[in-house]
């Protein structure tokens, strides 16, 4: 059975950080690609970044600059580290792996 676990997300002020974990199981991760996407209320689920099994990444241009993705196939866990937190990021985050998703975490972000 596959797993993607998350971990908890949370509550921080504006200009805050977080620094989101997902770890897969039960399923190879060092050819997967990794993404995280979040949905705000009232809003569609989009992507936030994604870096592939060769280390590329991409970041939706709300996120340049402020967000990091990263990965350690050692350890099958993909990060997101989020700093110069915003409200408008206040959303529930997905974690993606090799098309298997995470059940999702709540950040918000407060003023």
């Amino acid at each position: 059975q596959v797993l993607v676990k998350e971990s908890e997300g949370g509550s921080v002020q504006a200009g805050g950080s977080l620094k989101l974990s997902c770890a897969i199981s039960g399923r190879f991760f060092g050819n997967c690609a990794a993404g995280w996407y979040r949905q705000a209320p009232a809003k569609e689920r989009e992507l936030v970044s994604q870096i592939t099994s060769a280390g590329t990444i991409t970041y939706a241009d709300s996120a340049k600059g402020r967000f990091t993705i990263s990965r350690d196939n050692a350890k099958n866990t993909a990060y997101l580290q989020m700093n110069s937190l915003k409200t408008e990021d206040t959303a529930v985050y997905y974690c993606v792996i090799c098309g298997y998703w995470g059940q999702g975490t709540q950040v918000t972000v407060s003023s």
